[in-house]
């Protein structure tokens, strides 16, 4: 198998990386925070390297990309743990291209790939504890249409975005909605989150709603998926800094007279996370060569992937903070957010302790992470 990147991936990777250095450094990113932890400007920069379109077709303004060319870009926005959502624009342009119907595919998708439309996935209720299939939300039809009520937790940028996808009961089964934020019957409480973006919870009564798929649990797990895949990907842009920064900071900081990178137990630290590194980033790439797996593969490899990612986020995050000392917690240090962000990508979509029994419950005969 062939792990080079084209050229054109790697020139996507260079735009990416460019902008992330030119115009989001950590001052303009501690200035986002302030302001709530979303900035449209900085996402319309986002649609202007075409970020917002790689997952819709060109026949829908897109870019017509693949997971590959997602995980290129993700990592790089890792690198400068930028808070803008575009995980969940690829979430959610991925799943309506793949299961909406040709009218509502026509209307959002290419709003959404010009970085006109922010849609986000409203899936997370405080009963669920990442189960897809607890599900209180009701949806009823009214007229030639739907209505959903029900109450969703913990939106990304829920109070800014334009639109939700929200899995709802439905005549007994789950179904996948689009819901517009500026409807009837819409309510949204935004707060700030631990690492400095901003998510919502999100009250819908009443509120008309437009169905994506009738089929809701296929669509609903491939866009779990997708995150997943997208989690992984940006983990591994910041894990990568995070090292750097150690690493710069043991060839800096002085003990006893001498640089800490003299010490062998510390050159031996790094050495152990620099092994996880390296498992989180081969599996990141596991991860979104399988998204476009059959259903059943798809899932038992993302389910590894998270957990591997979670277990090398948690070790990389920590270690880096002891081997800084006080510093390394302080919120004028940069990589005290770096810390931040590797806790919270750790919980979403499925902390490791959830995917481990994913892997357990869906383990085989063929137990081998490449069967």
């Amino acid at each position: 198998m062939d792990f080079n990147f084209t050229d054109d991936q790697e020139q996507l990777r260079d735009a990416v990386r460019k902008w992330v250095d030119r115009s989001y450094g950590f001052e303009r990113r501690q200035g986002i925070t302030r302001v709530g932890g979303f900035d449209r400007a900085a996402y319309g920069e986002l649609a202007e390297l075409g970020l917002t379109g790689i997952y819709v077709a060109e026949e829908h303004g897109g870019m017509g990309m693949g997971p590959v060319e997602a995980m290129v870009a993700l990592e790089e926005l890792g690198r400068g743990i930028v808070l803008e959502p575009l995980a969940q624009t690829l979430v959610t342009s991925g799943v309506l291209g793949a299961y909406a119907p040709e009218a509502l595919r026509g209307e959002w998708l290419p709003k959404m790939a010009a970085g006109e439309a922010l849609v986000v996935l409203a899936h997370q209720e405080r009963k669920a504890r990442y189960r897809l299939d607890a599900c209180e939300t009701q949806a009823t039809q009214a007229g030639g249409g739907w209505k959903v009520s029900g109450d969703k937790s913990i939106v990304p940028a829920g109070d800014q975005a334009d639109a939700f996808l929200v899995p709802a009961k439905a005549n007994g089964k789950l179904a996948l909605f689009l819901v517009e934020r500026a409807a009837a019957g819409v309510t949204t409480r935004g707060y700030p989150t631990l690492e400095g973006g901003r998510a919502a919870e999100v009250t819908l009564r009443d509120a008309p709603a437009m169905l994506v798929a009738e089929e809701g649990m296929a669509a609903l797990e491939h866009a779990v998926d997708i995150g997943i895949a997208c989690t992984c990907a940006e983990a591994v842009g910041v894990i990568d800094r995070t090292m750097q920064l150690t690493a710069e900071y043991m060839n800096t900081r002085k003990q006893f007279g001498v640089t800490l990178a003299t010490f062998q137990a510390l050159r031996h630290r790094m050495a152990d996370m620099k092994m996880q590194q390296e498992l989180a980033r081969s599996m990141s790439y596991y991860a979104s060569l399988k998204l476009n797996a059959p259903a059943d593969e798809r899932r038992r490899a993302m389910a590894r992937a998270k957990y591997q990612l979670g277990v090398s986020m948690r070790f990389v995050g920590q270690h880096s903070v002891q081997l800084h000392g006080g510093i390394g917690v302080t919120d004028e240090y940069v990589g005290s957010h770096y810390f931040k962000k590797l806790t919270q990508l750790e919980l979403a979509f499925g902390d490791t302790l959830h995917h481990l029994g994913e892997v357990s419950e869906r383990m085989q005969d063929t137990a081998g992470v490449f069967a």
